[in-house]
């Protein structure tokens, strides 16, 4: 704005000095001495008054120079994220939490989706443990901490489900643990998905439905409280009046939120459960301007079309350049699924990435979720997933020996990132 005042003046001054028999404002000085004071005082007058009578037009001019400025810096940063891509660098070659891991024996079916970050030197990690029958609705929600990625300790349960099986409790099954550091608060809150359940029909699936996301906060202050406990504070978003259309009788299934700008954003999920087959198992974006909410439903934007068909559980980690990154589970044999955004609002269509290739180190018979991206240095990512692999002696009345582990993989990020 002060450049184009400064035009304006000058533009004025010009022209008083036209007027008064100036020949140029770049005259030499010898010249300029010889012209009479009140001359010069007659034209600093008269531009003044100009320059006044330009700035009653400001309020139209100005918002045809500023305005497109202001527009431009608004819209979604549109620098190309296509460019963007991960490449698996090094995969390891068994799994390094299993239903026979130390600690870990009375957790029958294995683990399933969450989150894992790390803090300091140690990796903690956050999963849903299928710990009885029925299968996937008795559940415990641990977690474990490493020192190295390999060996690692259950370091605690956050929360036990009922494992009710008559559709009567709506905390019968307890999945996907997100614990998302409060700076508001001070405190690590912990996002996670509570069902109802029932037996199945020939029309529906009841196994997990109704899904409401719930908020719980350590009662440990500071980062060091990530273990907590927790402490339930409330339902932040569950189906009702304002579902949308893509959204079925799963309810919400899943919830990862992060901050933009000054508010904070979160996927959360839903599948179609009351048809066989499901028709869609998607996601889309709820808004609030507190990590405690309100949450509400961005409809407009909804569902995102990351993934046609299905996506689950998305993790979203912010690049030190300000791009956003998502890893969740798709459907594409032995890989998952990654995508990117410029402002954390607009993504782009999902790619895929093999973690578990043919050969050396294939311990997955059908890979399941990301747990997140966590940060290595160098562009390099570490990529913990669950996924199943069968064990000749683990009896299992929903599997046939079919129990879910947790492997790892090193990522890098290319493409200008």
């Amino acid at each position: 704005m002060c450049s184009v005042i400064i035009l304006l003046a000058a533009i004025c001054m010009i022209a008083e000095a036209r007027e008064a028999g100036c020949v140029s404002f770049f005259a030499s000085a010898r010249e300029q001495k010889h012209r009479p004071l009140s001359m010069l005082k007659e034209m600093i007058l008269r531009t003044t008054k100009r320059l006044l009578g330009c700035f009653t037009l400001a309020p139209l001019v100005l918002p045809l120079l500023v305005v497109p400025k202001l527009r431009a810096a608004n819209r979604p940063r549109t620098e190309p994220v296509s460019q963007l891509k991960l490449r698996l660098v090094y995969q390891y070659p068994t799994p390094v939490i299993t239903v026979r891991s130390p600690r870990a024996t009375r957790i029958k079916y294995g683990f399933e989706g969450g989150r894992a970050l790390k803090l300091g030197l140690k990796y903690y990690l956050f999963t849903s443990e299928m710990v009885g029958d029925p299968r996937s609705v008795k559940m415990k929600l641990g977690y474990w901490v490493s020192k190295d990625r390999i060996h690692w300790r259950r370091a605690g349960t956050l929360f036990t489900s009922s494992g009710n099986f008559t559709g009567a409790d709506p905390r019968a099954a307890l999945w996907a643990p997100m614990p998302i550091y409060n700076q508001e608060e001070g405190r690590w809150n912990l996002f996670y998905v509570a069902y109802r359940a029932k037996p199945d029909t020939k029309q529906a699936w009841y196994g997990n439905y109704d899904g409401t996301i719930w908020r719980a906060v350590s009662e440990v202050k500071g980062p060091a409280g990530i273990g907590g406990p927790y402490h339930d504070v409330g339902i932040i978003l569950q189906p009702g009046k304002h579902s949308e259309s893509w959204e079925g009788l799963q309810g919400t299934d899943s919830f990862f939120p992060y901050a933009v700008s000054k508010e904070w954003y979160g996927f959360y999920g839903s599948a179609q459960t009351q048809y066989h087959p499901i028709r869609a198992w998607l996601v889309g974006l709820a808004r609030a301007p507190r990590l405690a909410g309100p949450w509400v439903r961005c409809a407009k934007l909804n569902p995102v079309p990351i993934e046609p068909h299905f996506i689950e559980n998305p993790v979203v980690t912010r690049l030190k350049s300000g791009i956003y990154a998502a890893v969740y589970d798709n459907e594409v044999p032995n890989a998952i699924g990654y995508t990117f955004s410029a402002d954390g609002i607009h993504w782009s269509r999902g790619r895929s990435l093999i973690v578990q290739p043919k050969g050396r180190g294939f311990w997955s018979d059908h890979v399941r979720t990301p747990l997140g991206l966590v940060p290595e240095g160098d562009h390099r990512f570490t990529i913990f997933y669950t996924g199943f692999q069968r064990l000749a002696s683990t009896a299992s009345s929903a599997g046939g020996g079919n129990v879910s582990s947790v492997g790892w993989v090193v990522v890098r990020l290319e493409g200008n990132p």
